[in-house]
């Protein structure tokens, strides 16, 4: 018996010992991963593990050679990888990339989104970045005509009459606002991108026609064109003119068979030499939603050029082009208009017959400019994503949560506040987390444009995310709003920004394309490491380039396998936060690198399972895009949260939006271990790893409390309010004085709801005293000023309190009335 239980005991502590030392194996290789050491590391720690299991001297000597191999590249380069290059060749492994998308994916630069693809962000690094700040000359303009202008605005007015007012774009037009990002040279503001951003905020705050009229000009068209491509006669020829407002300009881009696939333009030209020698194109075109064109003067034009003549000694087909029409010319048609879904913008059809123009003239760049424009529209795309439309949406966002908030407080049901329920408490804390997120996400990405970085998959991102925050948002203070949202009237503040809401999200490229195409079918290729020069090594057979490309690719998939199972095990707390990052917040910076390390190789494994399939996968690309979207908003947050100081009063904005940022990241690698179709791996990719990601989830959404903190201070912290809607055009006693407010609170409801927000909230501590008299049992409860009357008779309140109760009834009931109208009123145009 001693002998038998013996041997029990030797075979359970050899197998002990033997479980030990390949876990032991398993982590040393993990770890070396984990840190990204080299492969003479690798090499060296699997032969320490061989001879720690005591292999044969022929393992040992083969692993050598093996290693060897791979060491001295030439050998590798010769041996191993010009084979492995031919064989992806002839696979077919890796996705065709055709001219045009070529030029989309070389188009502008990549940012830190590369960073986060990567899946090992340096935070510390990317909290470097910089901010985008105004100029005193900058902010001057916003204060006095950015300000002057949403005053002559008449929102109502303009959605009523269904045009915005000559004064009004008169007053555009003297004070430059059409020419804000053309230099100072050429007689414009020569305004930074935030700048540029601020200006259509705060309109847009005000009157999103105006917004819009104001925007165009300033984003994708001819003085954007001309500023970076234009010829030097073209540059002094035009730009004074459109920085003036003597020239109102439009681009024409999409075509009813050419939207978001703007590559498919059908609109032509054909170069021919005129009678007097010179090189012409008569143009033929018809193009649809274009801002406008209706009261434009000169047109920017893209179309396919063709030279069947060969007189540019280029061959018949020239390629995209770009070129600026004038609108008197001969056949150019801009009679018409749409009507986007009421909004009274100019929104216009514009075609052109037989349209001949001087190609030198006309062309943008002239000569040098044939066949290039293509890569002018997705070099100026990048940038115009990133400013105009996320600057709407702020605007909007700031609009509702200043807007919804003084509702919340100001509305009473059941003798409460309607934003003490937690029903609307919820709504409140959505609006005021995505406003606080939405505005980081500008500032971060408009400090990069101003850097002179034109990062086309951020500001896709932006594009996306702006507008699709901004949806959700209106919604939520439609919710709050209640009758007073659907009842349209000067009063309305929302219901403009409500109905036009689908027109953001369908211009400068519909939302599901770029969220299925752009953010991560352009970005697997131009934010990993590798892979797009792999690409471009395969399709030139340079083994030199593909060795380095396919390697590192190889290493970063190790690397990041390595990270992801670390990451995944310790909850993320192998990752470092940045030095001084608020101890409540490190957490966030941990998971984030989790997320990238399991993203990357879940994109890594993506691309070599399904290659060149990917990009007709979108509901996979999908959801990449929106984990990869959910790590850059978060990473903004990080970033305002530290330029702002990290605020204790901003935690609850914070904790709540990456709370939420987390759990859709989550959402997204459910789907993708439930969707993505692994050969021979199908059953543990999604039941084995898919089931750990569930148990070991890397992110849930915030508790009630951060949700209360956020609609308690939404409502009662007039300090937060004011720098939370900072550049909205909003009449406060902060930007305005008590006076102004006071005056302008019979004819401007932003007046109205400020005055009546803060004469309730004064009031607020009266009715405390008279609802804990009430609970003493000091008085009998009663309704409204018989309880007063009590209070004042047992000099529970003052007479002052009770003046200001009585106040606070009347602003109250003022500030949430509806506007209503005979029929005669309702039918006519506003006199």
């Amino acid at each position: 018996m001693n002998s038998l239980l013996s041997d029990y005991s030797g075979f359970f502590y050899t197998t002990g010992c033997v479980s030990l030392c390949i876990l032991g194996s398993i982590l040393l290789l993990l770890f070396i991963g984990f840190f990204d050491l080299p492969l003479l590391v690798w090499a060296v720690a699997g032969l320490v593990i061989l001879l720690g299991f005591g292999a044969p001297a022929w393992l040992l000597g083969l692993f050598t050679v093996i290693m060897l191999l791979f060491l001295i590249v030439p050998i590798r380069r010769i041996l191993v990888s010009r084979m492995v290059m031919k064989v992806m060749q002839k696979l077919g492994v890796v996705p065709q990339i055709s001219q045009t998308e070529r030029t989309a994916l070389e188009a502008g630069v990549v940012w830190i989104e590369k960073d986060l693809f990567s899946g090992k962000p340096d935070f510390a690094k990317i909290l470097q970045e910089p901010y985008a700040k105004l100029t005193p000359e900058e902010k001057a303009f916003i204060d006095g005509p950015v300000e002057e202008l949403c005053k002559i605005c008449e929102p109502w007015k303009i959605w009523k009459n269904r045009e915005v007012p000559e004064n009004v774009w008169q007053y555009v037009k003297d004070k430059g606002f059409l020419g804000m990002i053309i230099p100072k040279e050429y007689g414009g503001l020569g305004f930074s991108a935030m700048a540029h951003s601020e200006v259509v905020m705060k309109v847009a705050s005000r009157s999103l026609p105006t917004s819009i009229s104001v925007m165009v000009p300033n984003s994708l068209g001819p003085a954007e064109l001309l500023i970076h491509y234009g010829t030097d006669a073209q540059k002094k020829y035009w730009l004074p003119r459109l920085a003036s407002g003597a020239e109102i300009p439009c681009f024409g881009l999409t075509e009813p068979l050419a939207g978001s696939d703007a590559g498919s333009i059908s609109s032509h030209g054909v170069v021919f030499r005129g009678s007097d020698g010179k090189l012409q194109i008569k143009l033929n075109w018809n193009k649809r939603w274009i801002t406008l064109a209706g009261i434009s003067t000169v047109i920017g034009l893209a179309f396919r050029l063709r030279d069947p003549e060969n007189l540019l000694g280029r061959g018949e087909d020239l390629g995209i082009t770009c070129a600026l029409i004038p609108s008197n010319t001969k056949g150019v048609d801009i009679s018409h208009r749409h009507d986007p879904l009421t909004i009274p913008f100019f929104n216009c059809p514009t075609r052109g017959v037989d349209v001949v123009v001087n190609l030198e003239d006309s062309v943008v760049g002239g000569l040098s400019g044939v066949g290039q424009g293509w890569s002018m529209l997705m070099e100026c795309l990048a940038a115009g994503r990133g400013i105009s439309l996320p600057a709407q949406s702020a605007g909007g966002a700031k609009l509702a949560y200043r807007t919804a908030s003084s509702h919340a407080l100001i509305r009473k049901q059941f003798g409460v506040s309607i934003g003490k329920f937690e029903g609307v408490e919820e709504p409140l804390a959505r609006i005021g987390a995505g406003t606080y997120a939405l505005e980081a996400m500008r500032r971060f990405t408009l400090g990069a444009l101003d850097k002179g970085l034109k990062p086309p998959v951020v500001t896709a991102m932006m594009k996306y995310q702006a507008t699709e925050m901004q949806r959700r948002m209106v919604n939520d203070a439609m919710d709050v709003m209640g009758g007073a949202g659907i009842s349209l009237g000067e009063r309305n503040l929302i219901a403009e920004g409500y109905v036009a809401t689908p027109i953001g999200i369908t211009v400068e490229g519909a939302n599901i394309m770029t969220r299925t195409l752009i953010i991560f079918g352009q970005g697997a290729l131009r934010c990993h490491p590798f892979a797009f020069d792999e690409v471009s090594a395969i399709e030139s057979g340079d083994v030199a380039k593909f060795d380095t490309a396919f390697w590192g690719h190889i290493g970063h998939v190790v690397r990041n396998a390595c990270r992801s199972i670390l990451l995944s095990l310790s909850r993320g707390y192998l990752a470092c936060a940045p030095s001084g990052a608020h101890p409540k917040i490190r957490i966030h910076y941990r998971r984030l690198s989790w997320a990238s390390a399991t993203f990357a190789i879940l994109a890594d494994i993506a691309m070599g399972s399904l290659g060149g399939q990917l990009k007709m996968k979108e509901k996979i690309t999908g959801r990449f895009a929106d984990i990869f979207s959910n790590m850059y908003m978060s990473t903004c947050v990080l970033r305002r949260f530290v330029e702002e100081g990290q605020r204790e009063e901003d935690l609850p904005y914070v904790q709540f939006f990456l709370k939420h940022s987390m759990a859709e990241i989550q959402k997204g690698f459910d789907g993708l271990f439930d969707n993505l179709k692994i050969p021979g791996l199908r059953w543990l990719f999604k039941e084995v790893l898919g089931a750990w990601s569930r148990i070991n989830s890397i992110g849930s959404q915030a508790t009630d409390g951060w949700s209360h903190l956020i609609s308690n201070s939404m409502m009662y912290s007039v300090e937060q309010r004011n720098r939370m809607t900072d550049g909205i055009y909003w009449v406060s006693e902060a930007t305005h004085g008590h006076e102004q407010v006071m005056a302008r609170a019979k004819i401007d409801q932003t007046a109205r709801l400020e005055h009546a927000f803060t004469v309730v909230t004064r009031a607020e501590a009266a009715e405390k005293k008279i609802r804990a008299a009430v609970k003493a049992g000091s008085i009998p409860k009663k309704k409204g000023r018989a309880t007063w009357d009590d209070a004042l008779s047992k000099k529970i309140i003052s007479e002052e309190d009770y003046k200001l109760l009585s106040e606070a009834d009347q602003v109250r009931l003022d500030a949430i009335l509806v506007d209503e109208y005979n029929e005669t009123q309702y039918q006519n145009k506003i006199t």
